[in-house]
């Protein structure tokens, strides 16, 4: 008898990797919610031999574009032989009559999300700044590969792409609206009209963060995860996102990884990226703002989720919190721009 987890039917799994992998499974699945995430809904599955991952979206209230299992997919298939660490990609399924919903199954890749101090406190001050710099190198390995060499060239339309982000997110907001967040609608406002002139496009992670990463226990780097909102476009947005989490994690409060002996100011993680990219970091607040703005809207919406019971696992009953604070913040930032 096969355990039952919310989302996921796991022999209803098994006949389907039977019928489209066959050889890939040996027996009967068990399997386990992988804990930490807040969006979409990520399972490790195991035959009792072989080890994989499955991800699919949240149960219910879900954003239109927001949890796109094809995009994920596609993209770390892509990556796959880039310098950019990601998971092998096994099998995407867009029949929502298998699982209730589109999901993929991809490789299991051995290493742990840093969040807390004590996660990231084995380390030391020395390995946690090696990982942080491995972190920001990384980002900057992304986005120096060319779309096009990777079959990801029509992957997202990099013009007008602020413009665009900015409107995108102000629909999710709506979607998602449930109460009153003062401030939220003149910071959509301000961030219209103070949008910076675009850089070069590249391929945006559109969530990109410490514990969007599996380090491996000698402190390197094993695999970027978490694609769902990745694109072409302006690659500031994920420096100014990655910052914001340096300061808030999802739970409301400074990221004890993130803020641990060893890791680099965000001053100087900056200096490392623009010197890594040559990339024009002068209109940086705009973007660190934007990400505040970006993290409010995703925050809201699980916060949604969570009061309609529609959340799978822990640590939801202040998602509702940090939203007011990263609207605060971002007010602050774009003053200071």
């Amino acid at each position: 008898m096969t355990e039952e987890l919310p989302g996921l039917d796991l022999d209803r799994l098994r006949t389907h990797l039977e019928r489209e992998a066959p050889g890939m499974t040996a027996g009967p699945l068990s399997g386990e919610v992988v804990t930490g995430g807040k969006s979409n809904l990520t399972y490790t599955v195991t035959d009792g031999s072989g080890r994989w991952v499955v991800r699919r979206p949240p149960l219910g209230h879900v954003l239109a574009t927001a949890h796109d299992m094809s995009r994920e997919y596609r993209v770390m298939t892509g990556l796959r032989d880039t310098a950019v660490p990601v998971p092998r990609t096994h099998l995407l399924c867009e029949d929502t009559e298998v699982l209730g919903a589109p999901f993929y199954v991809m490789e299991h890749v051995e290493g742990l999300p840093l969040r807390t101090e004590s996660e990231i406190a084995p380390y030391g001050a020395e390995g946690t700044r090696r990982i942080a710099r491995e972190l920001i190198t990384t980002l900057g390995e992304l986005h120096a590969v060319d779309p096009a060499s990777v079959g990801l060239g029509d992957f997202g339309r990099p013009e007008g792409f602020l413009e665009r982000q900015v409107r995108r997110w102000r629909k999710q907001l709506d979607a998602s609206r449930s109460r009153d967040i003062p401030g939220i609608d003149e910071l959509h406002e301000r961030l219209e009209r103070t949008r910076p002139e675009q850089g070069a496009p590249a391929i945006v992670h559109g969530d990109y963060r410490l514990d969007n990463v599996l380090v491996t226990d000698e402190g390197r780097l094993a695999a970027v995860l978490d694609w769902e909102m990745a694109t072409l476009g302006d690659p500031l947005v994920d420096l100014g996102l990655m910052l914001v989490y340096k300061e808030y994690s999802v739970t409301g409060g400074p990221s004890p990884a993130t803020s641990a002996e060893g890791f680099p100011s965000a001053s100087e993680l900056v200096e490392t990226y623009a010197a890594a990219t040559g990339r024009d970091v002068s209109r940086l607040n705009w973007y660190v703002a934007f990400g505040c703005f970006k993290l409010a809207v995703i925050a809201e919406g699980i916060h949604y989720r969570y009061s309609q019971g529609l959340t799978v696992g822990a640590g939801f009953d202040n998602m509702g919190e940090v939203v007011p604070l990263l609207v605060e913040r971002a007010h602050a930032t774009l003053q200071e721009d």
